[in-house]
């Protein structure tokens, strides 16, 4: 991941959010903040649950013929859906998407190596910390907010193996072929 990566990353995250309708109203930084938040709960629920993507079995399936975007959604559903790795990439997008509605630039940061040593359920808890209590000292504070709190989820993925780059793009893939609003959610 790079710089330029993630700051195309966020365009096509708020692109894909504003064309299913989660930007109609004017809402807060806080209000998206504990959107993300939900999503870290829901990957440490998964993570309770065992639920780990099948990517082998994601990929196989994809590779044996090409495949239209209705056995794509199937398998996607079947193999990763709420699994710890999506639910991390939802928070990604969703972190990605804010720094768009607020045409923020990201930086890509590598930090945070001691975090790896934690259980998951510790290092959800810090992550949500971190989230919870910005530094509002500077005027960039939410561009390095968002920057810092996908740093430290690329860190941690990296030292568990897990491939975010790739579980974000199915993600945002599996997002755009989403009808409007999900189907009925209210935000």
């Amino acid at each position: 991941m790079t710089t330029e990566n993630l700051n195309e990353l966020k365009y096509k995250a708020y692109h894909c959010a504003v064309a299913h309708g989660w930007h109609e109203e004017d809402l807060s930084n806080e209000h998206f903040l504990c959107l993300v938040i939900s999503e870290l709960m829901e990957a440490m629920e998964a993570d309770r649950k065992g639920m780990h993507a099948k990517r082998d079995i994601f990929e196989y399936y994809m590779k044996q013929r090409k495949r239209d975007d209705g056995e794509f959604m199937y398998v996607f559903r079947i193999d990763i859906k709420d699994s710890v790795e999506d639910e991390l990439a939802d928070t990604c997008i969703r972190l990605l998407d804010l720094a768009g509605l607020r045409q923020l630039e990201l930086t890509y940061t590598n930090s945070l190596a001691i975090m790896s040593k934690m259980s998951f359920t510790e290092y959800i808890y810090c992550l949500c910390s971190f989230i919870t209590n910005p530094d509002k000292s500077n005027s960039k504070w939410l561009d390095n907010h968002i920057s810092y709190s996908l740093g430290w989820i690329f860190s941690w993925c990296r030292a568990k193996n897990i491939d975010i780059a790739w579980h974000i793009e199915q993600k945002m893939k599996y997002n755009e072929l989403r009808p409007f609003m999900h189907g009925g959610k209210a935000y």
